[in-house]
């Protein structure tokens, strides 16, 4: 009776993921298996003349300039997650204290995380307008004569896009870090007080350490997340001025579909998904050392 219950209630589990998991199989495993299979081929959109090509896309990738150009663009756009992590630490040890229309701040700084792209691109070209923005008017205000190009040189674009990221993603960690701060139980932050810690050392000490495993997941997500995004990117700049924003994905974008070179973009993906499994599995294994469950 009761293995006949159980087995009732497995048939039922798998009711309730079989949905989820048809998705995952025809729309992740699937085509990466299929793009696994078309990285060795010649295969453009269309064409019926697909031809077994073996390594030739992999040899093209690792002699194609705009490739090195795209890692080193991708590196530095990940600059913009522990940056962006370290700021949304900040704002929500300070929203997370009696402080003054406290919701509505919470509020405005995850609005941007909800914000269309597009309506985010726009905006952010309009600051970043060289000549008549009013980011660079407020930096001429303060007396520096000749501000940044930012989206309009290539010495600059890269990094502007970090600051659009950093500002983009801010309000999502904050969420995070808010959830992880209210966990903390009370007792500990004032066993710190009565041992004469000060503010400052106690969120170093005690509160900094106990949101060290919310810190990591944010870490991860946001390197694959960031790794991974295109849209802003394409939006804002389309890769240029010169490839100077040209990230992977953005590259494998520009094969797949402004080109229509489905073989090489594919071997493009798969380099993307190595990096992205190099980067994983070295902070699985570094988390050891600073995150304290």
């Amino acid at each position: 009776m009761k293995t006949s219950w159980m087995k009732r209630q497995q048939l039922l589990g798998y009711v309730f993921i079989g949905p989820n998991m048809i998705g995952v199989l025809l729309f992740f495993i699937l085509p990466a298996v299929y793009s696994f299979y078309l990285m060795f081929t010649d295969y453009k959109f269309m064409n019926p003349n697909t031809r077994f090509v073996g390594l030739a896309n992999i040899r093209r990738m690792l002699t194609d300039e705009v490739f090195y150009i795209a890692i080193k663009n991708t590196l530095i756009f990940l600059l913009s997650v522990p940056v962006s992590i370290g700021l949304a630490f900040v704002v929500a040890v300070i929203l997370n204290r009696s402080v003054h229309l406290k919701k509505l701040l919470r509020a405005l700084y995850f609005m941007p995380y909800i914000t269309s792209g597009v309506a985010v691109a726009f905006v952010w070209m309009l600051l970043f307008q060289p000549s008549n923005g009013p980011i660079n008017g407020l930096l001429r205000a303060v007396g520096i004569a000749h501000p940044p190009g930012w989206l309009s040189t290539t010495a600059s674009s890269m990094y502007a896009i970090d600051i659009i990221w950093i500002w983009f993603m801010l309000g999502y960690n904050m969420i995070i870090y808010l959830a992880a701060l209210q966990e903390i139980s009370g007792e500990l932050l004032e066993a710190a007080k009565i041992d004469g810690a000060r503010t400052w050392q106690t969120i170093r000490s005690v509160v900094w350490p106990l949101v060290s495993p919310t810190t990591f997941l944010l870490l991860v997500t946001g390197l694959i997340m960031s790794i991974k995004q295109f849209g802003i990117i394409q939006a804002i700049t389309q890769g240029g001025p010169g490839n100077s924003t040209t990230v992977l994905s953005l590259f494998i974008y520009q094969n797949a579909f402004r080109y229509y070179e489905m073989g090489y973009a594919s071997a493009i993906s798969w380099a993307l998904f190595l990096i992205i499994l190099i980067f994983t599995v070295v902070q699985w294994v570094g988390q050891k050392r600073w995150v304290h469950y």
